[in-house]
């Protein structure tokens, strides 16, 4: 099990030593229940974090709709939630950094440190990676919950509670933006006005991006990406058959060659477009999951030279986050579009509100 808590409350000598604590349990499909979650023991690097901010992620609706995510399948009680920030309660012996009091936000996924790939750095892509709300580990919809100090960021006076949960869903986007190297000479692309979409589009202003296109299907999306700062957007089908005349709409809209693509909704027609609309030497990002297997014209691109890469949740990304959310480079508070409380009938309707979408973009709980 991750720090975050225990379904049996049983401390490293297997002894009761947990407090009660009270979490959103998944249960089933459609079934979320807030029921007692016991808590490890304090280690000396821990910190116990009151919980105060978590928002819903598409990945914690798709858990509760059908018990899995990609290759993570559901198969015992497990609670919910990784977009997180609170306040710290109480700090291991060890801790040195943080004082009880002190506003945080949690990056979720606790890796190893000891295999290649962390200690290449590339810690996001740890077989071993115990992260909040990957079954088996219980997530941080909780009054409290235990996790490492090193994963626990400390928010300037000027960012919030809910800001910094934020940093979970916006570490997605920043992460893309290195990966595709954005800077003030790069012409984006983006596919899909979701969370994600948006929090890419952000970041990739941040990082310098002179010109940004999103496309989408819903005109209300495309309509707060406008708001948001998106230079032009493009509104396009769910038919296949439709990508050659909408790339043309694209190239339109961008007035100038498109350098990188970020598909932030994973689909055979999403990439499909992507690939196509890329001008010759750029770069498609793989942002979104939506599909585990696609369809799409990768010989014609290959010809151009575009270049696919993919990311994975993100690595060393809080820094900057708290950073751009500090200076005023990205403002996350538009995102935020629902809130509600941690009762029984909240959660419900929390979940519920985030899985019709319509204009639920980032639904927070505060605690």
């Amino acid at each position: 099990m991750g720090k975050g808590g225990m379904s049996k409350g049983s401390g490293e000598d297997g002894k009761d030593e947990g407090e009660e604590n009270m979490a959103a349990w998944l249960l089933g499909v459609n079934t979320l229940k807030i029921q007692p979650f016991k808590l490890p023991s304090l280690g000396p690097h821990d910190v116990r974090v009151k919980m105060k901010a978590v928002g819903i992620c598409g990945s914690d609706v798709h858990y509760l709709k059908h018990l899995r995510c990609a290759d993570f399948i559901v198969k015992e009680p497990m609670v919910i939630g990784h977009e997180c920030a609170g306040i710290i309660e109480q700090v291991g012996s060890e801790v040195k950094t943080l004082v009880p009091g002190d506003r945080v936000a949690l990056e979720p996924g606790i890796s190893c440190w000891r295999c290649n790939l962390c200690k290449e750095g590339r810690y996001n892509l740890c077989p071993e990676m115990k992260f909040f709300a990957t079954p088996p580990i219980h997530g941080s919809l909780a009054n409290q919950v235990v996790h490492p100090a090193d994963l626990c960021f400390k928010l300037p006076d000027n960012v919030s509670l809910e800001e910094g949960a934020m940093c979970e869903p916006l570490s997605v986007g920043v992460h893309a933006c290195r990966r595709a190297n954005i800077g003030p000479e790069t012409n984006v692309l983006v596919m899909g006005a979701g969370p994600i979409g948006l929090v890419t589009m952000l970041a990739a202003r941040a990082f310098g991006a002179p010109k940004i296109v999103i496309v989408d299907v819903d005109d209300h999306r495309l309509s707060v990406a406008k708001d948001l700062g998106a230079d032009e957007f493009v509104k396009v089908s769910t038919n296949i058959k439709d990508v050659d005349e909408e790339v043309v709409e694209i190239h339109k809209a961008m007035g100038a060659g498109v350098d990188v693509t970020f598909d932030c909704a994973g689909f055979n027609k999403t990439m499909s477009t992507a690939l196509s609309a890329t001008s010759p030497g750029g770069k498609v990002c793989l942002v979104g999951m939506g599909h585990s297997e696609m369809t799409v014209p990768l010989t014609p691109a290959a010809a151009r030279e575009v270049d696919v890469i993919g990311i994975f949740r993100y690595k060393n990304t809080w820094p900057l986050c708290l950073e751009f959310l500090k200076s005023g480079k990205i403002d996350v508070k538009p995102l935020i579009t629902h809130r509600f409380g941690f009762s029984q009938q909240e959660v419900e309707e929390a979940f519920e509100t985030s899985a019709r979408g319509g204009n639920a973009i980032k639904v927070m709980f505060n605690l």
